[in-house]
């Protein structure tokens, strides 16, 4: 074999050894365990970055060791091809985002086959592709027959300017990202899937223990992130009675404006009542009111989810409305404010300054009365500074509140339902923070919603033969409104119910959709007559659906959440034979990298690249800041994540031709436990490159003796056997950490095991250094597959024990770790002074008698005869002179 190791050499011929074999081609095989392992599908924005290598290389490692253990393990790979970035880039480069997309996805393909992963190609997807997308469009029309599916109208951002609808991220400070114009909410009808519909079952799995589903193997934050975002509350819906009528006279919302509480017990400290710019009251009030109604105007800028209004600037105006209090029949007035979101409860809330933060900060700004109604013993109210001291239900008493004052919080709740129960104007409600899903975008590239517009017929499904409804490829978006919409190929078709001119939905569906069941996709990717079949069936298995998926924790919350939606759906149609798509879940951490940069007087930061930089360091060698080399301005220092956009990235494709895939892949195994954050460090990594060198070196300095060793074990001497103990001590607990996935610390009892290989001196003891260096191959192969195959060849164990691929896992052998002599510690007066060795069998007698006569005994007990010996076995030997 080559004494030097070349990685480029070493990793283009193993690959061309697997590709050979067609090595990781996985079929279904009832004779073994079945075990799926999948990542996160990326989206093909161009080239992989580190994130990408730390993911996929944990689900390469699991993947590699589990095939060693004898299961049929599943790595498949896709691409999440539609969306947003594809227009924006086809925009800039005036070109169709197909071709755009599909050039990203060939190079970052070729990215991943150079880093060696296990994918099983040949159930690769696209999202983009009709083939893929047919069977978002045939589910869907399935959902709309059995109504969990429905057509309603929807509040979006408009861009008057590039008429357009805009995400939400798109609008900045209330204006279009591209046109700069005043962005405008519009209503507009769209589809709706009846998420909601799920909204126990979903939230079950999370939050109870008890239930048949309960989500164990998911991290107890992402857990607890999902039961947030469902938000079950238990509360009283209740109603501010008015006389407030409208233009024809009638009563506005029959006089009653409803509103939802989870503390009903602070009814009594209700000062004012907020509404929405859309509510009818708002709208009422602005009919003669030029100075609100352009405050309503200015609210309908702001944003349409609770994550902006609770960043945004709480603004309000009085309407001139009172309602009437219900319990006092106190007149209470009407405001309307940009915190409160139409689309949640009934649009309205009532305002408790004294124990709500927002309403607080609210009624100080515009110099609302703030009421006590809630004491805790010992505690001081103040109406100058908010202290959260009574948002633990557990404490407190209602104060100030007549019939309630005394009564605890579950009292006073279920009194005011009593009151309010008979009066006919409240009752006790359970309500909930999640919202149905909007997949209706007003977006060229994505999948074409399966509806056709005739005037006679209204929205008329696409029928089942004629799908896929195909999105032409070849527009270019220039910003001026979808491009579907000019595409009169596409636009112009006859109504499949009477045969007259109709149109085409131009509306495409919401990029969560492709991402909400593209693993089961992976089970049958070549079926062209179902959406999953028998593969499916295999694979995904109740009680053993998805064994692990691996992801980032930014998906925690919405992706999670519509795939397991989504296979609640498949289920209930009959598709599916599980209730949740995914048995264990790892959130990886994300990379990080120092960046310097400075902050310009307008705010922001500004990146520099390192090699811009004279790097500062401190007295520990660490970084603490550095000079622009272009004119010696300060820089500033930070850890944050690697991204180009902060000029910290390192392009993996630049490690892979410096120092190949196997260090790469090595490093950011090595460098942290996979669930917490990596920072990069180029010593680590060119230390990581050191030790496979090494692990090449002593593969060729001992090819002889490894490829002359056998298995005779019991002709090793002690030197051999302490070898041997060592090598099965580690292995034990690198096969435990590989149970539990921290791969952090495999790779460092490989380093043990080359540390003891390496250590060892004594001649004649080849079957110790040959088994030895197979275990060390087999448990660095899942991290460094390339090199170990390599020498796994090269130094005859394929011969033996077949393909790497396909060895067996190191089983530890129990009698190795059986000592014929044990080491103690020699104490004298309680001092270390040295230490012994005795058989490991002998008794306190021989023990003492060895201790006796041990020269470090005669020296520091000074002809003394012990007075006592105490042995503490199997660890030391105390004489007290």
């Amino acid at each position: 074999m080559n004494e030097k190791y070349t990685p480029s050499e070493v990793e283009q011929a193993a690959r061309s050894h697997w590709q050979a074999r067609d090595a990781y081609r996985v079929v279904e095989d009832q004779s073994k365990p079945k075990f799926y392992a999948c990542s996160m599908l990326p989206y093909p924005s161009g080239k992989l970055h580190m994130g990408h290598v730390r993911n996929y290389t944990i689900n390469d490692m699991l993947t590699r060791q589990l095939r060693m253990k004898g299961y049929n393990v599943l790595m498949p790979m896709g691409w999440d091809a539609f969306g947003l970035p594809a227009e924006n880039a086809a925009m800039k480069g005036k070109v169709p985002p197909a071709q755009w997309t599909y050039s990203n996805i060939a190079y970052m393909k070729t990215q991943m086959q150079a880093m060696g992963l296990a994918i099983d190609w040949s159930r690769e997807i696209a999202t983009c592709q009709p083939e893929y997308y047919k069977w978002n469009q045939w589910l869907f029309l399935k959902m709309l027959e059995k109504g969990i599916a429905e057509r309603r109208t929807q509040v979006v951002n408009w861009d008057p300017v590039d008429q357009t609808v805009l995400a939400n991220e798109q609008v900045i400070d209330g204006r279009g990202w591209r046109s700069g114009a005043l962005v405008e909410k519009r209503e507009i009808p769209g589809y709706y899937l009846k998420i909601t519909d799920y909204a126990e079952e979903l939230l079950a799995a999370v939050a109870n223990p008890e239930d048949k589903n309960y989500l164990s193997g998911w991290p107890e934050r992402v857990r607890l992130m999902q039961e947030n975002w469902i938000g079950k509350s238990q509360g009283l819906r209740f109603a501010f009675p008015h006389e407030i009528k409208g233009a024809d006279g009638a009563l506005i919302q029959d006089g009653k404006l409803y509103v939802f509480t989870t503390r009903a017990d602070t009814i009594m400290g209700v000062t004012f009542c907020a509404v929405a710019p859309e509510h009818p009251l708002a709208a009422h009030a602005a009919a003669g009111h030029a100075e609100l109604a352009a405050f309503i105007e200015e609210c309908k800028q702001g944003g349409t989810t609770e994550a902006e209004l609770a960043t945004q600037e709480k603004k309000g105006m009085p309407t001139g409305l009172v309602v009437t209090h219900p319990l006092t029949g106190a007149q209470v007035p009407v405001w309307v404010s940009n915190y409160v979101l139409m689309s949640y409860g009934d649009g309205a809330v009532m305002g408790v300054p004294a124990h709500d933060e927002r309403d607080f900060a609210f009624a100080n700004k515009y110099g609302i009365a703030i009421k006590q109604v809630v004491a805790v013993e010992g505690q001081t109210f103040s109406t100058s500074t908010w202290a959260d001291w009574f948002g633990d239900k557990s404490q407190g008493v209602c104060v100030n509140s007549g019939v309630l004052d005394g009564l605890s919080h579950k009292a006073a709740v279920d009194k005011v339902a009593e009151l309010l129960g008979a009066k006919g104007l409240g009752e006790k409600k359970t309500t909930w923070r999640l919202r149905d899903w909007g997949v209706s975008r007003q977006r060229y590239w994505g999948t074409p919603i399966p509806i056709i517009h005739c005037e006679e017929h209204g929205a008329v499904p696409v029928p089942e033969k004629d799908l896929p409804v195909v999105l032409p490829e070849e527009c270019i978006p220039d910003g001026s409104g979808n491009p579907l919409n000019k595409h009169s190929a596409f636009l112009n078709v006859p109504c499949p119910v009477c045969g007259k001119p109709a149109r085409r939905e131009t509306d495409t569906m919401d990029t969560f959709v492709d991402s909400s069941w593209y693993f089961m996709r992976y089970c049958d990717a070549q079926n062209q007559d179902a959406m999953v079949g028998a593969g499916t069936e295999y694979w995904m298995r109740q009680g053993a659906a998805m064994d692990q998926y691996i992801g980032g924790i930014e998906h925690a919350i919405l992706h999670l959440l519509y795939a397991r939606f989504w296979t609640k759906v498949m289920r209930d149609l009959g598709l599916v034979k599980i209730d949740e798509p995914f048995t264990k879940l790892l959130t990886q951490g994300m990379v990080l990298k120092g960046a310097f940069f400075q902050k310009p007087a307008d705010a922001g930061k500004n990146y520099f690249w390192e090699h811009e930089v004279n790097v500062q360091t401190n007295e520990h060698g660490q970084v603490i800041g550095g000079t622009l080399k272009a004119d010696g301005s300060a820089l500033e220092y930070e850890m944050t994540t690697m991204s180009k956009s902060k000029n910290n990235g390192v392009d993996p494709q630049e490690l892979i031709n410096q120092y190949g895939a196997d260090t790469a892949r090595l490093f950011v195994m090595f460098a942290s436990p996979p669930e917490q954050t990596l920072e990069w460090n180029d010593a680590g990594v060119e230390g990581a490159h050191r030790f496979l060198k090494r692990v090449w070196g002593f593969g060729a300095k001992n090819e002889a003796a490894i490829q002359a060793g056998g298995r005779d074990y019991a002709a090793l001497n002690g030197e051999g056997k302490a070898l041997r103990r060592e090598v099965h001590l580690v292995l034990k607990q690198i096969s435990y950490d590989y149970e539990r996935m921290q791969y952090n610390t495999v790779v460092s009892g490989a380093m043990k095991l080359l540390n003891a290989l390496e250590g060892f001196k004594a001649q004649g003891q080849d079957a110790a250094v040959r088994e030895g260096f197979s275990v060390l191959l087999r448990v660095l192969y899942p991290a460094c597959p390339h090199l170990t195959h390599a020498l796994w060849q090269d130094l005859g164990y394929a011969a033996e024990l077949g393909d790497l691929l396909d060895a067996p896992w190191p089983s530890v052998d129990e009698a190795a770790l059986v000592q014929d002599e044990i080491e103690l510690m020699l104490q004298v007066n309680g001092k270390l002074r040295g230490a012994i060795k005795v058989p490991a069998a002998a008794d306190k007698a021989a023990i003492e008698a060895v201790a006796l006569a041990s020269e470090d005994f005669a020296k520091f007990s000074e002809g003394k005869a012990p007075k006592k010996v105490i042995i503490v076995p199997g660890r030391l030997v105390n004489l007290v002179v």
